[in-house]
């Protein structure tokens, strides 16, 4: 049973560094502002286009800014739901006997 939990953690390890490698984006006002994270939530870069900076007003910018980093985040929620998704089917696959079996 305690090899089976040790896969288990290794095999959630793996996911994270796998999800670390995943990009996700967030855009807004067709890609006026773009925000990139990696699938494990981690922002990894913003991008204002220049013209659309020149003209936003401050509150504008914030505005988008949010909604560009949390359309990002919410896609890292989708892939990284997916990715356990897939590997809890193959863990519960694997430790089948643990439970009564």
């Amino acid at each position: 049973m305690f090899d089976k939990l040790m896969a288990a953690q290794q095999k959630a390890d793996e996911i994270k560094k796998r999800l670390d490698t995943i990009s996700v984006f967030g855009e807004v006002e067709g890609g006026a502002i773009r925000v990139t994270a990696t699938a494990n939530k981690a922002i990894t870069a913003i991008e204002i286009d220049e013209e659309f900076y020149k003209g936003a007003d401050k509150e504008e910018v914030e505005e988008l800014l949010l909604t560009a980093v949390n359309k990002a985040l919410s896609q890292a929620d989708q892939v990284s739901a997916t990715e356990m998704q897939a590997a809890t089917k193959d863990m519960l696959g694997g430790l089948g006997g643990m439970f009564g079996g």
